[in-house]
């Protein structure tokens, strides 16, 4: 279990040992005079191990999570009597816990509780110093919270002989798990972290009176020492550090809440490798990033200044790979990595090589593995049968699970298969957990690529032919009409026995088994061949072949090209102000964020020299937005709505509008890309324009409005006269993490729920939608027993009797909203995209009929691609602690109060989801 971590129930994070998985279970044999052999032993502890990887890929198991699987699993092999006592055990651990947590608050009570110093000395508990330090953290919410009653549960965590350093701690978990209260207590618990953090790093000379003075020496200091270290390129030591550390505005970390902080502090801040310490405080990382992006402009302080505000406040975040690396001395801040494998060994296991490369730093790769002959096809070089593409992607499967460096996220890598390639059937089933292993990719994610004729053929519920691509060369690089001709005719001399590998079938029969494996397995997600095609800017020197990771990327790949990708979002409702979008400030943003997404190209560090040739060539970028639910509820928009339609498309035609003007004004200052001429661009084809492609090329109408509502022209003569300085602008990613980190929900996804666990190496917390719980605060609906209701309704509103309609209706859950709005809103947002965006679906039902209608619309509604199918999960916030008498919808409440109770606490459990996505870092 190499790399996996497990948080001990003091906090501490250590790692995970299988070992003493296997003694515990030899042990409670062994107190029951029973005995197991070591084949069966040896079976649970992997059943055990592999639920704990398999549960726990996107946080840490605490204690409690891995024993409640042990006891799991010795029942699941019907060992009751050993699980009997393996329970009665961990009950009386917990109450000599429990027994000892009293011992140490009487003590408190009675003053005899002690504490040890840094320099080892034992000194009485001063309560005086917990409540200042209280005081300071509830600063300006001492109208929402009650001090005394906080004091009271931060005491409840303190033990005797606590070290001082401990005790921040455990004051900044005890106020983290009444985060489900109210927002307020997540950026008290970020104040508390901060404090840490700030000692950490300035120092234990840290004096909070001159915090500020601190703060921007220790910036100077720990660049310098990064750049000794070896740690920071040393360009970093060539700014005017002094003038940056005055720019640096020490009050904008009070924008992060507890999540966004702990993320930052936990994974994403420059640390010495051997020592472990922090090198950089919140601000000073937005910093370094913006120092690391600014490396080669000519005026690079005054730039480095501004991107740093951009940063700062929050508007704009780029993609992790930079976050983790601009500035360093080896910068990969790209996203996405798109190759293209050609039908020859040489050449497969060259991709395979360059994949480990690409995900050792960080990327996100898409392969596309349309080329290689299929399982029958001859070698004519050997004179025998190949066995296709399975068993290469059997081992570009293993070297994914190879380079997972965290050990808490699947591979990073995706693999595409266009439909009408003779091994579509076997590489529909690659994600199943049953049937041969070797014919199996569990780290792999899958996509199926595919041509418009076959989704017309389904819906006239026509043939389907398979062909094996040696025999058929040009299908894969042929896209629209000229596919479909094209296929006509290998179909025709096919059935005149010219061809010597095909198969035919039912068009709905292969249809019908690609929704059935996305059902059952997740796997392979739907994307489009043509659309992806017809509409890319860059049709004049090549052919997408695939999409990404993510499957918002679609560029052109080749044998000597491997596309790549840089992408960063704009935070929405960051520019959300008075009621409305604040255009002015947008157009700010986007400037600056293009500009810096626009440098990554030149400043990055290329794995491979096919990645390097691809983006010089046509420096493609992708500007996403994240916070899309956020700026609806800002606006008191339901996400079902024409009304949302409308924002969906208005927003993005302004992004789109001031990304593309901003490309072009590169354009004037830099230069085009080396391959505009020819372009779309060039042609004087916006995004926008290719629907009308698309509708000829099908010969079917896009039922989506096609105009706008701003004047284009300028940005048509700015093209015009001046160029593109980016092949592609464009491109909606997942946004998970950042979104974390900021505080908003991901890129264009509705509220999952209004109320859910989030996870990290400290533990699990319940948060509450903090937009319907100031909603409820200012109708006097929220208190502690609403609390437990929406606990009770799993979140859903519309168990929950007396809420009025009105608020039901804002904050329906993601599986309370029809899909059909869902696509709806992602194809009029689509129009404007040069790429795509990674866009799930979300579907309550079991109904193969529904799945069918929802992706055959999707398709009707022109969208590119389409990435998770998310049936509803089987996790949910754990009720076992409320009272059904109390929570049940026929509860009738009293009075709202807001007093926090002082002692009990609700538990909250959430396991591990089957439905859950895996979703690469590197596009967040």
């Amino acid at each position: 279990m190499k790399d996996l971590q497990i948080i001990k129930r003091n906090g501490d994070v250590v790692a995970f040992e299988a070992e003493k998985i296997r003694n515990a279970i030899l042990k409670a044999f062994a107190a029951n005079s029973q005995h197991i052999s070591d084949e069966v032993l040896n079976e649970i502890v992997y059943g055990i191990v592999s639920e704990v990887r398999y549960r726990f890929e996107t946080f840490l198991p605490n204690v409690e999570n891995v024993q409640d699987i042990v006891e799991k699993k010795l029942m699941e092999y019907h060992y009751f009597d050993i699980a009997k006592s393996y329970i009665i055990y961990r009950k009386e651990r917990a109450e000599v816990r429990e027994q000892k947590k009293q011992e140490d608050l009487k003590k408190l009570e009675q003053r005899k509780l002690n504490v040890i110093k840094k320099n080892g000395e034992r000194e009485a508990f001063d309560e005086k110093k917990l409540r200042r330090t209280l005081l300071y953290a509830i600063s300006g919410y001492e109208h929402l919270i009650d001090v005394e009653v906080l004091l009271q549960n931060c005491k409840e965590a303190l033990y005797d002989d606590i070290p001082t350093k401990e005790i921040s701690k455990a004051l900044s978990m005890t106020v983290r798990s009444l985060i489900e209260h109210g927002i307020q207590y997540s950026y008290v618990a970020a104040r508390l972290l901060l404090g840490q953090i700030y000692k950490e790093i300035i120092g234990d000379e840290c004096n909070f009176k001159e915090l500020e003075k601190d703060y921007k020496t220790t910036f100077i200091k720990n660049i310098k020492k990064g750049v000794d270290q070896g740690l920071l390129a040393k360009e970093l030591g060539t700014f005017d550090l002094e003038q940056l550390a005055e720019a640096i505005n020490i009050q904008r970390d009070a924008y992060f809440a507890y999540l966004g902080i702990y993320t930052l502090y936990d994974r994403y801040f420059i640390k010495n490798v051997h020592t472990k310490q922090i090198l950089e405080t919140p601000q000073g990382f937005w910093m370094r990033i913006a120092m690391g992006l600014s490396i080669n402009e000519a005026n690079k302080n005054e730039k480095a200044i501004e991107f740093y505000n951009t940063l700062s406040s929050l508007r704009y975040t780029p993609s992790t790979p930079t976050l983790f690396h601009a500035g360093t001395h080896k910068p990969q801040l790209s996203s996405c990595f798109l190759t293209t494998i050609a039908d020859d060994l040489h050449h497969i296991f060259k991709c395979i090589g360059d994949n480990a490369q690409l995900a050792k730093w960080s990327g996100g790769i898409g392969n596309d593995w349309t080329n290689l002959r299929a399982t029958g096809a001859v070698v004519k070089a050997t004179n025998i049968q190949s066995n296709g593409i399975i068993p290469f992607m059997k081992v570009a499967d293993d070297t994914t699970a190879a380079i997972n460096r965290s050990g808490r996220r699947r591979g990073a890598t995706c693999g595409y298969l266009e439909t009408w390639h003779y091994d579509i059937e076997e590489f529909l089933e690659l994600r199943k957990n049953t049937g041969d292993e070797r014919r199996r990719t569990p780290d792999m994610n899958t996509a199926n690529w595919i041509p418009d004729l076959f989704m017309k053929r389904v819906q006239d519920d026509g043939e389907w032919t398979l062909f094996s691509p040696e025999e058929t060369p040009d299908l894969h690089h042929l896209y629209g009409k000229a596919f479909e001709e094209r296929y006509k005719h290998y179909e025709k001399i096919a059935h005149e026995g010219k061809i010597f590998l095909t198969k035919t079938m039912k068009a709905r029969d292969l249809w019908r088994k690609m929704l059935t494996m996305l059902f059952e397995t997740g796997h392979p997600w739907i994307t489009w061949k043509d659309p992806c095609n017809i509409r890319s800017p860059q049709d004049h020197c090549g052919v997408v072949h695939s999409s990404n990771l993510c499957t918002e990327i679609t560029l052109n790949t080749s044998f000597e090209e491997t596309a790549v990708c840089n992408l960063g979002s704009i935070n929405l409702p960051r520019h959300i102000s008075n009621g409305k979008l604040d255009k002015v400030l947008l157009e700010k943003t986007v400037n600056t964020a293009l500009r810096m997404l626009d440098n990554v190209i030149d400043l990055n560090f290329y794995p491979t020299k096919e990645a390097q040739t691809s983006n010089f060539r046509h420096r493609p970028i992708g500007l996403g937005i994240m916070g899309f639910q956020d700026a609806l509820f800002m606006l008191g928009i339901k996400f079902d709505s024409q009304e949302c339609v409308e924002f969906a498309d208005q927003s993005m035609e302004i992004i789109a509008y001031y990304a593309i003007m901003a490309s072009s004004q590169l354009a004037k200052e830099r230069g085009t890309y080396e391959t505009y001429k020819g372009s779309k661009w060039d042609r004087g084809i916006l995004p926008q324009d290719t629907i009308k492609l698309l509708e000829e090329e099908r010969g079917m109408e896009i039922p989506i409005t096609k105009e706008g509502k701003l004047d284009w022209t300028p940005v048509r003569e700015h093209i015009k006269n001046y160029g593109m300085r980016n092949s592609n602008c464009l491109a909606l990613a997942p946004t998970a993490t950042i979104s974390n980190i900021i505080g908003v929900y991901p890129t264009i996804e509705p509220a999952y729920k209004n109320i859910y666990v989030k996870s990290n190496q400290a533990g699990d917390f319940t948060v509450v939608n903090k937009y319907l719980l100031e909603e409820l605060r200012k109708r006097g609906l929220w208190d502690y027993e609403m609390l437990g209701k929406l606990k009770y309704a799993d979140g859903n509103l519309n168990k929950i009797t007396e809420l009025p309609a009105d608020i039901k209706e804002l904050y329906k859950e993601t599986f309370d909203i029809d899909p059909v709005w869902m696509i709806k809103v992602a194809a009029h947002r689509g129009k404007w995209l040069d790429q795509s965006q990674s866009f799930n679906i979300f579907y309550r039902g079991i109904s193969g009929k529904d799945i069918n209608n929802i992706y055959l619309y999707a398709w009707q509604m022109g969208l590119k691609t389409t990435y998770y199918l998310r049936t509803l999960a089987i996790s949910q916030v754990e009720k076992s602690t409320l009272n059904t008498a109390d929570y049940g919808v026929t509860h009738k409440r009293e009075a709202a109060t807001t007093t926090l109770p002082a002692k009990e606490t609700l538990e909250v459990i959430v396991p591990g989801s089957s439905q859950e996505p895996q979703i690469c870092e590197s596009c967040q």
